[in-house]
């Protein structure tokens, strides 16, 4: 499928850009780790809920939607299609 070939490439590419956190998400999204990426996505993804906390923030959303997306086949496209976006927010942000 077109989607989760985009999502796979995201997810090197993220790998790729951030050195120490992609060695983790390497960990982390290998396979037969799903016991450890369900409550890691939950617990990141209501972490982003209360960005404005001064520990957490709002990185930890995408990042616990990405981690979810792994598992969840149906969210792969529009999480693909979000890092896309924000790779290229981020670039004109630059």
């Amino acid at each position: 499928m077109p989607a989760d070939r985009r999502f796979s490439r995201q997810i090197s590419r993220f790998e790729r850009s951030l050195p120490r956190l992609g060695g983790a998400l390497r960990g982390v999204i290998a396979p037969g780790r799903m016991w450890l990426r369900l409550p890691l996505a939950v617990v990141f993804i209501l972490g982003g809920f209360l960005g404005f906390l001064p520990v957490l923030g709002f990185w930890m959303l995408p990042l616990g939607l990405i981690l979810l997306a792994v598992d969840v086949p149906r969210l792969r496209p529009w999480v693909g299609a979000l890092m896309v976006r924000g790779r290229a927010w981020w670039r004109r942000r630059r």
